[in-house]
């Protein structure tokens, strides 16, 4: 079963948008204080950096990181096993029609904001930033 795009060519609703962020705030809050009834998950701080609704707001990727960045695959693995239970504690904290599927990915931002450092680092990226006209200036 083929599911739609996470979000069409002119970017996501802002219904998705509000909805994507309610669930994040329920599943950061949820994982935070341990409701999960699993030690081996409780044993990882997880950080929710982003859940993406698709259009029909029938399922969520969750993009997730533990502290530290370590055994990322562990953890998206226990929160799938446990995507029932978080999904009952999503269906508590709102008003929704169908509470969506949870699908847990891993949250690149740091990977990319670790690329964008490293790139702003380089010396004929500096070079090219420096030289370049700012708003105001004459060019």
């Amino acid at each position: 079963m083929a599911h739609k795009n996470l979000t069409s060519a002119k970017g996501p609703s802002q219904r998705q948008l509000r909805v994507g962020e309610l669930i994040r705030r329920i599943l950061s809050e949820v994982l935070s204080r341990g409701d999960v009834h699993d030690p081996e998950l409780n044993k990882f701080y997880i950080t929710v950096g982003e859940v993406q609704m698709s259009a029909d707001l029938r399922v969520a990727t969750v993009h997730v990181m533990p502290l530290g960045g370590k055994d990322v695959e562990q953890a998206i693995t226990l929160l799938a096993r446990h995507q029932g239970e978080l999904r009952h504690h999503v269906s508590k904290g709102m008003i929704i029609k169908h509470v969506p599927e949870l699908r847990f990915r891993r949250d690149i931002t740091f990977d990319q904001l670790d690329e964008t450092r490293r790139l702003l680092d380089d010396e004929r990226v500096r070079r090219d930033v420096e030289a370049a006209p700012r708003d105001g200036d004459d060019a």
